[in-house]
């Protein structure tokens, strides 16, 4: 096999699973400031099976074909010109490029090198795949958005999701009073992360049970169940509402706004620097990360159906080499 060419997951149209298909493509190639990253393992995201439908980033990326894939646990096999804080043979983790096309669902992947961080040393390949989108998101949200503090009352839903999972442990690291939602199933292992509260969605609705919320994260959104909106009544007056999978509807601000408290949309950026403080953390056994289930990279379309049924604990991960 040429060593200029390498597997990779392509799909041609928009659609369901099955759209997906392994083939081979041309090997990436550094550019100045940036690294080549033999890619170990690729974690699975809800954006990936929203844009392969075509929603979800699909707006930005345009029509296919193109390859899927944000999440990604490798090393380094290739240094561009100006490169000085990574070398050859450096396990790295990162989630580069987004929201544009990142290719991680490949053999190989290219990024700026500041986009990357060495991989928690704890973890392996797997386990660290599983970290970047999800706990950008939740750090982000929690910490560059919210501001959150000691002493604070926190509301997470869809708490066991990969998201939701690293929010919960954030915010507890920082201080804060933990409530999250999360089928029964789940309620032990959420207390068990740092969860103080746990609220069974299947059974209660969270707005009669809570109140005096200072920020919500959440996780669901509008298009199910409108938890957004449902969430604005369990914030005391001033509160945030951080909205992250769907973002802030006219209609939204409004009952924001009629309501006394505050709202805000939210998309998750690269950030080397925020993964170095993350891979610490887990070193130091403060966050711990779960993997639910792992897949080949030629059962792609089955992990994103596995994803897409929903229910997951944690992440699910594709493992592409050795």
């Amino acid at each position: 096999m040429s060593t200029d060419m390498m597997r990779a997951v392509v799909q041609d149209t928009f659609g369901g699973p099955d759209v997906l298909r392994v083939q081979q493509v041309p090997r990436p190639v550094p550019l100045p400031t940036e690294v080549l990253v033999r890619v170990r393992a690729a974690g699975i995201n809800p954006v990936d099976w929203k844009t392969r439908g075509g929603t979800g980033m699909a707006g930005l990326l345009g029509e296919p074909p193109f390859t899927l894939g944000w999440d990604v646990s490798g090393v380094v096999e290739e240094v561009g010109f100006g490169v000085t804080m990574l070398k050859v043979g450096d396990e790295v983790y990162g989630m580069p490029w987004f929201p544009r096309v990142a290719n991680a669902y490949a053999e190989y992947v290219t990024a700026p090198a500041r986009q990357w961080a060495r991989k928690p040393a704890t973890l392996d390949h797997v386990h660290a795949a599983a970290v970047p989108l999800a706990a950008l998101t939740a750090w982000q949200a929690i910490v560059d958005t919210a501001h959150l503090r000691a002493g604070q009352r926190v509301l997470v839903t869809a708490a066991a999701g990969g998201v939701g999972h690293f929010a919960v442990q954030f915010a507890r690291h920082l201080g804060a009073h933990v409530i999250a939602t999360a089928s029964a199933a789940r309620h032990s292992w959420l207390k068990e992360i740092g969860a103080a509260e746990v609220v069974d969605y299947t059974t209660t609705r969270f707005e009669d049970s809570i109140k005096d919320i200072d920020v919500v994260i959440d996780l669901v959104g509008d298009t199910h169940d409108r938890t957004s909106t449902r969430s604005l009544k369990v914030l005391r007056p001033g509160g945030l509402l951080v909205a992250v999978p769907a973002g802030v509807s006219p209609e939204l601000a409004a009952a924001a706004g009629e309501a006394g408290v505050r709202v805000t949309p939210f998309l998750v950026e690269p950030d080397g620097a925020a993964l170095t403080t993350i891979a610490g953390l887990i070193d130091a056994g403060e966050v711990a990360v779960e993997v639910e289930e792992t897949f080949p990279l030629e059962r792609a379309d089955a992990a994103q159906a596995r994803g897409e049924a929903g229910r997951t604990r944690g992440k699910l991960v594709l493992t592409v080499s050795n």
